[in-house]
């Protein structure tokens, strides 16, 4: 049911979609009021009325929150008409170095992958595609009952942690019609393919999120795989925010899912076409309401708000967004940075981490850094951390030193934003390797 509303209101007229997202919106504004703790509590100090906010541009008068302030209010967030016990604890990937715990029900999660098929169909995916990911193995079973009853959208997975040639092997026996994963991890594919001169896997389409690469590189992808690649731009916390369809004209917003503004550094919206951080409130989270929330990403409204495809959801263009440094280790190996992410979300330790960096000093010498949100046994980290790596990544004992301190404050780098993965070697790969071995 879900599926089948969330596609009929894709083609909606715009007058009546803008009155369906404004009536949500009341909905979940005033439902907050009464029912979070926090929102009461910050429209109380405020003197902000909920019955105030009837339309997107009211918005303007609550303050943006960030993922510091879900953090230092998370218990506070969360739904009096639910109890804790019932709902699922889910988390960031720390894709920016900052993890994020958040609660879901459960028709809250089977809403969520009913708009992520949305997003997949809207670029030509069909339900019985062989879909193979490469994910994190924490990912690999997580589909709906009706997923999983009908056999429909239920991905094959590969695991992110295996190098190369092994996903290539793995994929090869798959024989996938779609294929889906972290934009990096594609790449890599893509170029060892093109390296060895190898042609064996041929899926109809390209699916990628999470990360992003330059459009010359995902041109690169294209070319080797001789497959249309698509982007899907979203967070966990909200799943879906906006995808490609099959025109790639921009990326449609689940404006009836979502609002999403663009703001500028004084949180005023900015016109369509300049960039500005991507705000956003959910109208679908109840058991932990997201009102004004910064994701973390740059992007605008787009001028052209019609696609050929025929859906009315409104166009965004991504400007900015996650994207990371390819690692490298001395036998040649390269993984996506996001691998190293998903690493650090096995952690034992993994909530009591304020903020983690990981540093490729030499081809065989990392610096990782750690901010934590509340003492803990430094040493069983660090071994908790070593033994890890080296089991996830198949790497023998003391081939890599990684240099693991535990820090007061993470630096941001000279552009002013914080950089989770950082490669100091990237643009001599190739030397320091033949150097190596």
């Amino acid at each position: 049911m879900y599926l089948k509303n969330l596609l009929n209101r894709s083609y909606w007229d715009r007058e009546k979609l803008s009155e369906y997202r404004n009536d949500k919106l009341k909905k979940i504004i005033m439902y907050s009021y009464q029912n979070v703790p926090y929102y009461y509590q910050l429209f109380k100090k405020l003197n902000i009325r909920p019955e105030e906010i009837k339309k997107v541009s009211d918005l303007n008068k609550i303050p943006i929150m960030n993922k510091n302030t879900v953090r230092v209010n998370l218990n506070q967030m969360v739904s009096k008409s639910f109890l804790v016990d019932d709902l699922s604890l889910h988390r960031t990937s720390g894709s920016t170095g900052e993890p994020l715990y958040f609660y879901l029900s459960q028709s809250e999660d089977e809403y969520r992958k009913a708009k992520h098929i949305r997003a997949l169909m809207s670029c030509g995916q069909k339900p019985f595609d062989k879909w193979v990911l490469i994910t994190h193995p924490l990912y690999f079973r997580q589909s709906t009952r009706l997923q999983k009853l009908f056999r429909f959208f239920t991905p094959l997975s590969v695991s992110v942690f295996d190098d190369v040639a092994t996903q290539i092997a793995t994929i090869e026996k798959l024989r996938p019609d779609v294929l889906d994963g972290y934009a990096s991890s594609l790449l890599l594919l893509a170029k060892e393919l093109n390296e060895i001169d190898k042609t064996s896997i041929s899926p109809r389409l390209l699916i990628s999120g999470a990360d992003l690469i330059s459009s010359n590189s995902r041109t690169f992808v294209e070319k080797v795989f001789e497959a249309p690649f698509f982007d899907q731009y979203g967070c966990a916390e909200l799943e879906r925010l906006a995808s490609q369809c099959s025109e790639k004209s921009g990326y449609h917003i689940d404006a009836d899912s979502v609002v999403m503004q663009f703001v500028d550094e004084d949180g005023e919206e900015v016109a369509p076409g300049e960039s500005g951080e991507v705000v956003c409130t959910s109208l679908f989270n109840y058991a932990m309401p997201f009102i004004r929330y910064a994701v973390g990403d740059i992007g605008s409204a787009s001028y052209d708000y019609d696609c050929a495809c025929g859906r009315t959801l409104p166009l965004m263009e991504m400007i900015e967004g996650r994207t990371d440094s390819i690692i490298y280790f001395p036998d040649g190996r390269a993984i996506s940075s996001f691998a190293f992410i998903a690493a650090f979300y096995q952690l034992n330790f993994y909530s009591k981490i304020q903020k983690f960096r990981v540093i490729q000093k030499k081809i065989d010498e990392f610096k990782v850094l750690i901010q934590v949100k509340e003492e803990i046994d430094e040493n069983l980290a660090r071994n908790e951390i070593l033994n890890k790596f080296q089991l996830l990544f198949n790497l023998e004992v003391d081939s890599i030193n990684f240099d693991i301190e535990f820090v007061d404050y993470m630096p941001i780098d000279k552009s002013g934003k914080f950089r989770m993965i950082i490669s100091e070697i990237s643009n001599d790969v190739d030397k320091i390797l033949k150097k190596v071995n």
